[in-house]
């Protein structure tokens, strides 16, 4: 029986009890024992398995595992460590990724739900000949439900829960507990968001520094999120913190999938043959010296492709993380960064200063800390490290450049039509057939914005881009008639616009790739006449028809109208 393809599949037993496909990352475990220190923070962007890695972590260590799941993975021929280590210690487990609220208080009562259920999974401490009765009630300080069904526990104790579970859980099985926090930053980010920022980091501050600083029953922790928040003092005090970010050269391969996993696993459902597709839209993430592919993106398209072998790739990871970050880098932009943007786009690389320690509050400070986070959180990576905090940064592949291009142009959409004045003069030119004006006018709002001059997008994606851009600026216009790429004549035109007092108004547009400007209007009017564009628009009973042709190259422009 084919094995299901493992969307969304976050529990590592549920891959196989339910004959989930596996790509075998157990030998994290061995590489982690063998390099860990007392606290382990890795951070990876979203979407990269951090979640799965955490949850298999939790299955091999903890006591009572079923053994038996990690029969015949790589993990299993470390014969002396799964015998040292599998199913020897009580492991606490919580996932941060709902810590979310309007304000502080609803992420509180969020963040006593994670941590009280998981306090609930231990309900053999409440009955332990192990523990005081004043442990006991402890413990049950943590559990005790509200008639809302809410946890009751008080926030002192809330403070401190992860240690006492700790101290508990230790004084009952005679052994030091391991602590697994999967998606730490989340809350702060929310917090963030949501204007309670202080009260979040003070709160899980407190939280992290009882169960990781003082906190003699830890045997080790895991932690992983995205960012690493190092100056808000999260981690105050904690000398042994290892700290594992995507620039870092070991643990490269631990979490994504490299190019021979992808190919086995295209090849165990037939589909070997969109490898190099999947290279192009989805590999190009570098961590360390190891170029990754994105897991989600790998298993959401090879879904596809099981359904459709001609399936166009999507763009998957950028639709389940939210784009309000490269929106914010492009509201943010000078005209010089925005000069970057381009060069990024371009499949270029830029050389930008790394801060791998930020506060939440920096993200805005200045457009250099931004850079940063876009690296962090997988929108560009790191194609070459320069020196100990420089590096050469790209886009790693066509999603995010995708990506990237629709922010632009919904940046560009948006600012454009803010200044509804110099957008009427821009339209009003065209029945009026004021050629100067409108090319005068493009020339700026083409200088003031992000355009795509690349060498490594397809001619004709980059006349897309211009072609978009000129019809969201007409478009202002909403008692016109206008349609893009309509059939008419013998053939479909650009832009195609009938107005109230019966002008009609054809627009065809060229990327002059060799720069001559001049030839690409001449080309644009030539096939305007070629396929009888303007005739089909006179069948549309228009008095007076105007003809433009428009070439582009980068930031440059040229309209020309036909006499």
């Amino acid at each position: 029986m084919v094995k299901k393809l493992p969307v969304g599949v976050e529990f590592f037993e549920d891959f196989f009890t339910g004959n989930y496909y596996y790509v075998d990352k157990t030998m994290f475990i061995a590489e982690l024992l063998q390099n860990m220190g007392k606290v382990n923070l890795f951070t990876r962007p979203r979407r990269f398995g951090k979640t799965l890695t955490m949850d298999m972590l939790k299955c091999f260590f903890e006591i009572g595992t079923d053994g038996k799941l990690f029969d015949g993975l790589k993990i299993s021929q470390e014969t002396e460590l799964c015998e040292e280590y599998m199913g020897q210690f009580p492991v606490i487990s919580i996932t941060l990724k709902s810590v979310d609220g309007r304000d502080f208080q609803s992420a509180v009562a969020a963040l006593k739900v994670v941590i009280g259920n998981e306090c609930l999974r231990f309900q053999l401490l409440g009955k332990s000949d192990r523990l005081s009765e004043i442990e006991k009630n402890r413990y049950q300080a943590l559990v005790n439900v509200g008639a809302d069904g809410d946890f009751t526990m008080k926030e002192s104790a809330l403070l401190s829960s992860l240690q006492t579970l700790s101290q508990l859980l230790s004084k009952h099985y005679g052994k030091k507990v391991i602590l697994l926090i999967d998606e730490y930053d989340v809350p702060l980010d929310k917090a963030f968001q949501g204007g309670y920022y202080d009260e979040m980091v003070t709160l899980i501050r407190n939280l992290f520094g009882n169960a990781l600083k003082t906190n003699p029953d830890l045997e080790f922790a895991v932690i992983t999120g995205c960012l690493r928040i190092s100056k808000e003092s999260i981690f105050t005090g904690l000398n042994n913190l290892n700290v594992m970010t995507i620039t870092d050269e070991y643990f490269n391969d631990s979490f994504g999938f490299t190019e021979d996993e992808v190919r086995e696993l295209l090849e165990y459902y037939g589909r070997e043959e969109a490898i190099d597709t999947m290279r192009d839209w989805y590999d190009g993430y570098r961590f360390g010296g190891a170029s990754i592919y994105c897991p989600w993106d790998v298993i959401k398209y090879t879904q596809a492709l099981r359904r459709n072998r001609k399936a166009f790739p999507g763009n998957y990871w950028a639709n389940t993380s939210g784009n309000d970050m490269v929106r914010r880098f492009i509201d943010k932009a000078d005209q010089t960064t925005r000069d970057e943007i381009e060069q990024l786009i371009a499949g270029e690389s830029i050389r930008k200063a790394v801060s791998q320690e930020l506060t939440y509050r920096d993200l805005d400070s200045s457009i250099e800390n931004l850079w940063s986070v876009l690296l962090m959180t997988g929108y560009l990576t790191a194609t070459e490290r320069i020196s100990a905090k420089e590096y050469m940064l790209s886009i790693p592949n066509a999603e995010i450049n995708d990506l990237f291009i629709t922010q632009v142009k919904e940046w560009f959409k948006d600012t454009s039509r803010a200044d509804l004045s110099r957008i009427e003069k821009f339209c009003a030119a065209f029945p009026g057939g004021d050629v100067k004006l409108i090319g005068d006018m493009l020339h700026d709002y083409l200088w003031d914005s992000i355009s795509v001059r690349d060498t490594a997008v397809r001619k004709d994606m980059k006349e897309n881009f211009y072609h978009g851009m000129v019809l969201g600026l007409l478009q202002s216009r909403s008692d016109w008639l206008i349609r893009s790429n309509a059939e008419l004549g013998n053939g479909y035109s650009d832009i195609i616009i009938c107005t109230p007092d019966r002008i009609g108004i054809v627009i065809e547009m060229k990327y002059a790739e060799d720069g001559n400007l001049g030839k690409g209007c001449a080309e644009a009017l030539e096939q305007i006449e070629d396929r009888k564009y303007a005739v089909g628009l006179g069948q549309r009973r228009m008095d007076k028809i105007i003809k433009y042709g428009m070439a582009f190259c980068g930031k440059e422009c040229m309209v020309v109208m036909a006499e």
